[in-house]
């Protein structure tokens, strides 16, 4: 680490003019006996300073500072899925041949404990998502993450996404497959094998979009009830679901 010569002489100023103080203190009371007390005291007293400010303090300050930046985060995941996540979730799921045993799990979370959110994330990350998408549903795919190529890249350059490494990675695996949708002229025309390709880029963009959802739905419950109701409301694995309320 390279010393800051301005921060090396402010120090030797500070020693110096400690000693000075220290002198004249000498000088007028002619004291070493009590001089060497309160040195000593004052020594000794540095290192609970030490534990006090680098330790208990800095400690519950970067405790706060942490929570204000998660409140942030999770503000801007709520974002996300609002603007394009729930659509995504809609979306592959109407495609995917095992979204039987997907909404079956997540079709009503309402009640769901910590522990329950917990248990059928872990539960999901078993399951193999096979998209089996059309042409139309790619295409419509394409023009829907086109549309949000300006929302999306706005969202990566979110200095707070560095502190959230799965959400960052979910945002990627999305953008990828925008990038990749966007570059191919004409779906239809799309051969087996790239077909294929996309449905993994899909996959990857379907697990961690499953993962970070049940993340943020567990948040919600505990921190933003009413914001938790509409959620539930408005499930995109519940083929029934309205955002009425109906009781």
């Amino acid at each position: 680490m390279k010393l800051d010569k301005s921060r090396i002489i402010f120090g030797v100023v500070l020693i110096v003019l400690s000693a000075v103080f220290y002198f004249i203190h000498y000088l007028t009371f002619h004291d070493p006996h009590h001089l060497f007390i309160f040195l000593v005291g004052d020594i000794a007293f540095v290192f609970i300073e030490v534990l006090l400010v680098s330790m208990i303090i800095h400690e519950l300050l970067s405790y706060r500072e942490k929570k204000a930046m998660l409140q942030k985060m999770n503000m801007v995941i709520g974002t996300f899925f609002s603007e394009v996540g729930d659509y995504l979730l809609r979306s592959f799921s109407s495609c995917d041949k095992n979204a039987g045993t997907i909404s079956a799990e997540l079709a009503s979370f309402k009640d769901w404990s910590e522990k329950e959110f917990t248990a059928v994330k872990e539960r999901l990350g078993n399951v193999e998502y096979h998209p089996d998408c059309t042409p139309h549903d790619l295409s419509e795919l394409k023009t829907f993450l086109g549309g949000k190529r300006t929302f999306l890249l706005n969202l990566l350059q979110n200095p707070n996404l560095l502190e959230h490494e799965s959400f960052t990675n979910l945002l990627w695996a999305v953008f990828h497959l925008m990038e990749e949708l966007d570059n191919r002229t004409d779906i239809t025309t799309l051969t087996t094998v790239d077909m294929n390709h996309i449905a993994n880029d899909m996959r990857r963009a379907y697990t961690l979009l499953i993962r970070e959802w049940l993340q943020y739905m567990k948040h919600l419950k505990g921190a933003y009830p009413y914001l938790f109701s509409l959620a539930v409301r408005t499930n995109p694995f519940d083929p029934d679901a309205s955002p009425e309320v109906t009781e």
